[in-house]
């Protein structure tokens, strides 16, 4: 039997060079409309897809560095169950919590956002690669499974440059970055936070990648 050819979907080379040397990764750069394009020129041979990386808190209870494995995904494009038995090992490897993830067409970066999400979907936390992952395994009829660990909280907000800091390879734009902070100066003090809620949660996911299970098998 061949080996597993997992597919490692994530949005930053930081959160990809986290991951197991010769695992598939697609870097979306924190575009899910690019993401999709990328997923559909995936060959043939892939058996499993994972969603990978950190995303923004939605319930309340959960902390910078909290991990979440998804049960079902829920976003615009629709709704996608995880593989319950990979994600029910993930979760149990990594010592995370099992929840709903919503995906966002953009960052959600206002707590009056983030509740109104949380409202419609029930989900944990959000982020920008998940659904078109889902919606990829679904459509190839592959099991699917995302990690993904806090950085911003529920309650915490996202300023403007945040949203603007990649390039479409996921690397930093500190360019961008610096042109949106001279428009808006105040946002640097929240910029730095969000910096280091960023390196907690990849720190987070880096310590559990050792255990964490990217076979995808579902035995």
């Amino acid at each position: 039997m061949s080996a597993p050819s997992i597919l490692a979907v994530v949005g930053m080379q930081s959160e990809a060079a986290l991951l197991p040397k010769g695992l598939r990764v697609v870097v979306s750069g924190g575009d899910p409309a690019r993401l999709r394009a990328l997923l559909q020129n995936q060959p043939e041979d892939i058996t499993g897809v994972l969603s990978f990386g950190i995303a923004g808190g939605l319930d309340p209870s959960l902390i910078t560095g909290d991990l979440v494995v998804a049960t079902r995904v829920r976003g615009p494009g629709g709704a996608y169950a995880a593989d319950p038995v990979w994600s029910a090992r993930l979760a149990q490897r990594c010592g995370a919590r099992l929840g709903m993830v919503a995906g966002a067409a953009g960052v959600v970066g206002e707590p009056s956002g983030k509740r109104l999400l949380r409202a419609a979907t029930g989900a944990l936390v959000v982020d920008l690669e998940t659904e078109a992952a889902a919606a990829f395994a679904t459509a190839r009829r592959l099991p699917f499974a995302a990690l993904r660990a806090v950085a911003d909280t529920a309650e915490e907000v996202l300023p403007r440059a945040a949203a603007v800091g990649l390039t479409a390879d996921g690397r930093p734009a500190a360019g961008r970055v610096a042109l949106a902070l001279l428009r808006q100066p105040r946002e640097l003090p929240a910029l730095l936070v969000v910096a280091r809620r960023s390196r907690a949660a990849l720190e987070a996911l880096g310590a559990v990648v050792p255990r964490a299970d990217f076979t995808g098998d579902t035995r």
